[in-house]
């Protein structure tokens, strides 16, 4: 139980990697503190987010692209539908 948060950040970061194949992925600092809120033990069971894919402003960049991750607070996880 003692890393929890910093595994579900990898978890994250592994989903969208896979949800929108691509290897830069940068976290929002609101879906960050929301893992981190119940402490390093204690992460939320579910969180519901939103994945965008944007433009790499930086000219020498490796990639393209990248995806952002922002958290989507929600009051009860019934009956959630995808959102395009």
């Amino acid at each position: 139980f003692k890393k929890r948060a910093p595994r579900a950040v990898r978890e994250i970061r592994k989903f969208a990697a896979r949800a929108m194949s691509t290897k830069d992925i940068r976290i929002d600092t609101k879906l960050n503190k929301f893992v981190w809120s119940n402490g390093v033990r204690n992460v939320p069971t579910r969180v519901r987010v939103r994945l965008s894919r944007k433009r790499n402003e930086d000219e020498e960049a490796k990639e393209k692209t990248f995806t952002l991750v922002q958290h989507v607070p929600v009051e009860s996880f019934k009956g959630l539908q995808t959102e395009t």
